[in-house]
C-alpha cells in the first residue's frame, strides 16, 4: 500500500546523559523479590479479595507493577478493571494495601487510547494530534486534566505521552489513530515535555513510547511482526535525545518493530540488545526500560515464553509487560514467568546481577514517584 512519508524535521539539541538516582541497597532483597520487581502484570477484576490470584502475585511473587485495562481482549467484553471513578479508586486502594510502593499503570493517551473514557463517566481527552494542532495551551489543558484524573484514581504511572513521529500518517496504530503529536520532531518533544511536566506535578510517572519509533510502520505489532527497516527515519530518535538530555524521562517503552537499520539481525526492538544499547549508551538514558506488551502477536507468534523472557532480559529490559490481555487469559501467568526467570538464572542463562540491576532501577523509580 502506498503512503506518503511525513517530513521528519529534527531539532538541533545535543545528546545528554540522564543522571541516575542514588543506588539502592539491594543486598536485602532475595532473587525472588528482584524477579517480582521486574514484572508488570495485568489481571481481571474490578475489585479484589484474598482469594484473587493478583493478591497471591503481589504477596507471594512480589510483583511490583500492575497495568489496568477497561477492555478484556480474550472475552471481548468491557469493564475488565474499570467501570466508574469510585470503583477504580477503591480498586487502586485495595491493590496498594498489599504493596504501598506498587506502580499502578494505565494507557491514558487521549483520543482512541483512553482507558478512562467517557463511557465510564470520565472527561473526554483530546487526541495528541488534534491537541498539538490547536497549540500548547490545549496540549497543557488536556495533560493537566489527565494528570488530575489519574491522581484522583490512585494511578501513578501513565504509559504516555507518545513520542512517535508521524512519519506515515496511514500507520494503522499511530498516525491513523492520531496518537502522534506531529511529523515535526521538535513539536513532538515539546508536547511530550508538557505532558511530563503536568504529570510530574501530580506525582504521575510518564513513559515515552515506542522506542526507536513506530510512526513509519505499515503494520500493527498486535497482529504480528512489523518491519520498519525501509521506512524508519533516524530523526525519529530526536524526541528521545532531546528529553533525555533534559533529564525529563523516567521510563521508555521499547516497540516490537523490526529495524534492521539499527539491528541487522532483525530482532524486535524489545528483544534487541543493539537497540537497547542505542538508548542506553548513545542517547544516555539511565531510567527504566519497559517492553511493549509481550502478549502481542509480534512476540507470541514467533517465540516461546522462555525465549522471549530470556531475550528481553538479555536485551536490557527492566520491566516485562505481561498484560494477560492477548488471545487468552492465564491466572497462573505470574508463577509461570517467575519460575521461568528463576530457572534461567539457576542454569546460568541469565546472570543474577542482571536481575538485580533491573530490580534496583525499578525500586528507584518507585521511590521517586
Amino acid at each position: 500500500m502506498a503512503f506518503a512519508l511525513g517530513g521528519c524535521r529534527a531539532s538541533d539539541r545535543p545528546d545528554g546523559i540522564d543522571s541516575a538516582s542514588a543506588e539502592t541497597d539491594s543486598t536485602e532483597y532475595t532473587l525472588e523479590e528482584d524477579i517480582g520487581a521486574m514484572l508488570l502484570v495485568g489481571f481481571r477484576g474490578t475489585a479484589i479479595d484474598q482469594d484473587h490470584h493478583i493478591v497471591r502475585d503481589l504477596s507471594q511473587y512480589h510483583v511490583g507493577s500492575v497495568i489496568l485495562f477497561d477492555y478484556d481482549a480474550p472475552s471481548r467484553t468491557r469493564g475488565r478493571n474499570i467501570t466508574d471513578a469510585k470503583q477504580l479508586q477503591m480498586l487502586c486502594d485495595q491493590l496498594r494495601s498489599y504493596n504501598p510502593d506498587l506502580l499502578i499503570g494505565i494507557d491514558q493517551e487521549g483520543g482512541y487510547v483512553s482507558r478512562l473514557s467517557t463511557r465510564y463517566g470520565f472527561p473526554h481527552i483530546m487526541s495528541a494530534q488534534r491537541s498539538a494542532e490547536l497549540g500548547d495551551d490545549t496540549v497543557r489543558r488536556y495533560a493537566q486534566l489527565t494528570a488530575e484524573q489519574l491522581e484522583k484514581a490512585g494511578i501513578n504511572l501513565n504509559f504516555a505521552p507518545v513520542a512517535d513521529v508521524n512519519v506515515n500518517p496511514k500507520c494503522p496504530v499511530i498516525g491513523a489513530m492520531k496518537r502522534s503529536f506531529s511529523s515535526d520532531t521538535k513539536r513532538v518533544a515539546d508536547c511530550c515535555r508538557i505532558w511530563i511536566e503536568e504529570q510530574r506535578k501530580k506525582g504521575i510517572i510518564s513513559c515515552l513510547k515506542h522506542f526507536p519509533g513506530h510512526g513509519s510502520a505499515r503494520g500493527d505489532t498486535h497482529q504480528g511482526l512489523v518491519d520498519v527497516s525501509s521506512t524508519w527515519q533516524r530523526c525519529e530518535l530526536e524526541p528521545y535525545r532531546t528529553l533525555v538530555a533534559e533529564n525529563a524521562v523516567d521510563m521508555v517503552m521499547t516497540a516490537h518493530v523490526i529495524n534492521r537499520t539499527l539491528d541487522p539481525q532483525g530482532l524486535p526492538a524489545s528483544l534487541s540488545g543493539k537497540i537497547t544499547s542505542l538508548l542506553r549508551d548513545s542517547i544516555g538514558f539511565k531510567g527504566v526500560i519497559v517492553t511493549d506488551d509481550l502478549a502481542m502477536g509480534a512476540i507470541t507468534q514467533h517465540y516461546t515464553m522462555t525465549q522471549y523472557i530470556r531475550m528481553a532480559i538479555d536485551a536490557g529490559a527492566d520491566l516485562l509487560c505481561l498484560s494477560n490481555n492477548g488471545g487468552s487469559y492465564n491466572s497462573d501467568l505470574v508463577p509461570q514467568v517467575a519460575a521461568t526467570i528463576l530457572k534461567l538464572v539457576n542454569e546460568g542463562e541469565v546472570s543474577r546481577e542482571r536481575i538485580r540491576q533491573s530490580a534496583d532501577r525499578v525500586r528507584r523509580l518507585q521511590q521517586k514517584k
